[in-house]
């Protein structure tokens, strides 16, 4: 993997699962990474979060924040393999990779 040379220009992200629901219906946490600084967004959402409602929640939390990252490493869980989020990666030219299966070091920091 190479280095960032600026900070959330290459993040990591996955999903803390198995969490009693809030009040709020939140049952996940999205954690999304900055593999420069190791800082970390810890983001609440549901189970039920399609690709699309995820996008609308990474704009809001991430690209506000910090602008469109060249690079996103995931597991391959089917919100960040969808067409629909490929496509939306490849419009911002982001490129996606993707940890092996019973690999997860790939990603190393989300």
């Amino acid at each position: 993997m190479p280095i960032s040379k600026w900070k959330w220009e290459m993040i990591a992200m996955d999903f803390v699962v198995g969490l009693p629901k809030t009040l709020g219906k939140f049952d996940f946490i999205w954690v999304v990474v900055d593999r420069l600084t190791n800082s970390a967004h810890f983001i609440p959402v549901r189970i039920d979060y399609n690709a699309e409602q995820l996008a609308k929640v990474y704009v809001k939390e991430i690209v506000r924040l910090h602008g469109v990252p060249l690079s996103i490493i995931s597991d391959r869980g089917t919100q960040f393999t969808s067409k629909f989020w490929r496509k939306l990666h490849a419009e911002l030219g982001t490129q996606l990779t993707f940890s092996t299966s019973f690999h997860p070091q790939t990603n190393g920091q989300s």
